[in-house]
């Protein structure tokens, strides 16, 4: 099972021998087998990467992610392919029941604001009884819409009442560059289960490829607010960049067992899916702390 999170920082040529990953820097050269390998990000421009080892890195199923200029996370390496079936999987996406979505987006809906209210709760701020509150006033596909409600008290709770998700500060570049991380890993499970990232359960953008990750990663966001907050970065570079690596190899709790943080996503999309294929909210494992 993979479990790494490879980051490569500086100016290196990246290929492919005999099952590893080879980097080579003016340093050293250094190699990781591909099956330890779960997530894979490419920071730095300045890097080479050999289309061999792209192509055995998707055959393995790894998440590459490269970043752009100011080494934020830009786009990502997505197989065409992801499951034997996926054509299969295709058809029965498009024809998800509109009712069973809708209750497993309210389920999801409760799960992220009873998350945010833990994350509250840690830090002993009363706010996190009017977030519960909320959770016993969520209607059916979220009409009255808490979660917006519960997410502007939660951050102004957090982060104090002077603080906007608009503000271009070091939490909110921390927040966005975790956000992006975790996204992109959903975007893997999702393709890897044979369906497309574009068909979501409530988010149903034109623009965004990725409607049906943003729904799913909901109740995962508040354990990258935890980290933020334990961070409490004054600045946001590649040091506060690690700690956010760091988080993947957190251990989650879902379905009786203990989890890395990577595989606990795998284990809640398959059970997300596996609820709406058979009708059966019954079936979703969400994770905690």
């Amino acid at each position: 099972m993979s479990w790494r999170t490879v980051v490569i920082t500086k100016t290196s040529k990246l290929d492919y021998s005999m099952g590893h990953l080879v980097v080579r820097d003016v340093e050293s050269t250094t190699k990781i087998h591909i099956s330890e390998i779960s997530v894979l990000i490419i920071e730095s421009t300045a890097v080479s990467i050999t289309a061999a080892l792209l192509n055995e890195l998707i055959n393995k199923k790894v998440k590459v992610i490269f970043c752009d200029d100011k080494h934020n996370p830009s786009f990502e390496l997505t197989p065409y392919y992801g499951s034997h079936d996926c054509s299969l999987k295709l058809k029965r996406q498009i024809a998800w029941n509109e009712n069973v979505k809708q209750f497993v987006w309210t389920q999801i809906v409760a799960e992220k604001i009873k998350n945010q209210a833990a994350v509250l709760s840690y830090y002993k701020l009363e706010q996190c009884n009017q977030l519960l509150s909320y959770i016993d006033e969520l209607e059916f596909n979220d009409k009255t819409n808490r979660e917006g409600h519960a997410a502007k008290v939660y951050f102004n709770a957090l982060f104090g009442k002077s603080f906007s998700r608009n503000d271009e500060c070091p939490i909110n570049a921390a927040l966005n560059y975790g956000y992006s991380i975790i996204l992109s890993i959903f975007n893997r499970e999702v393709v890897a289960s044979g369906y497309l990232t574009q068909l979501g359960l409530f988010h149903d953008n034109m623009f965004n490829q990725y409607n049906l990750s943003c729904d799913l990663m909901e109740p995962f966001r508040a354990f990258v607010d935890f980290t933020v907050k334990e961070m409490n970065p004054q600045k946001f570079e590649k040091e506060e960049k690690v700690q956010i690596f760091a988080m993947l190899n957190d251990e989650l709790k879902i379905d009786g067992r203990t989890q890395t943080f990577i595989n606990a996503i795998k284990v809640y999309c398959k059970s997300i899916f596996a609820a709406i294929e058979e009708n059966d909210t019954s079936l979703i494992r969400f994770a905690s702390k």
